[in-house]
């Protein structure tokens, strides 16, 4: 890999790499993203393209005390947050994914939540959520659903390529989040 980021080859070995979950017992909240990306396989970070926005949301909406790189993603714990996906599958896009694989997701999903019980399982995507779990009229925010006693929200993704969303208005909402939990 070059200083400049991985090369077309890398991004293609990532195909088959799976990320790590950045999870333990009882943390206030595990975010969720839809599936890794190749660059974020790739460097072996979740949320790791530059142009994601996830790092700079969570300083943003108070998660943690400084912007962090996605490098320090294990640094998360400390802040009472984990991160996991809804597929494990590495993809160059997310809309690769096919409801029935976004199904199995959301069940293998379930099983990690009820072993690992954080308070909120925050879902980022909602259309990921929609299709994955079946709730066609889900929105923005806290849903009826829970997982055991996990309660469950929907985020925006804060991709760069999520153009409905700017900067400030994920950081809002992010941030009410944040606030539900204190």
């Amino acid at each position: 890999m070059s200083a400049r980021g991985p090369s077309k080859r890398d991004l293609e070995a990532a195909r088959s790499r799976v990320l790590a979950d950045v999870i333990a017992p009882g943390l206030d909240v595990v975010f969720c993203g839809i599936n890794p990306g190749l660059y974020s396989a790739a460097v072996g970070c979740h949320f790791g393209r530059p142009g994601n926005r996830f790092w700079p949301v969570l300083d943003g909406a108070g998660f943690t005390d400084r912007r962090l790189d996605p490098s320090e993603q294990r640094a998360l714990l400390d802040y009472g947050c984990g991160i996991t996906n809804v597929v494990a599958r590495t993809t160059a896009k997310a809309s690769e994914l096919g409801t029935a694989e976004l199904r199995r997701g959301a069940r293998d999903l379930r099983c990690r939540i009820e072993r690992y019980q954080p308070r909120v399982l925050a879902v980022l995507g909602i259309g990921a959520y929609r299709s994955g779990f079946g709730v066609k009229d889900a929105s923005v925010g806290p849903q009826q659903a829970a997982i055991g006693t996990t309660h469950v929200w929907v985020l925006p993704n804060p991709s760069g390529l999520n153009a409905h969303y700017r900067l400030d208005d994920l950081v809002r909402l992010y941030a009410e989040l944040r606030a539900a939990l204190n």
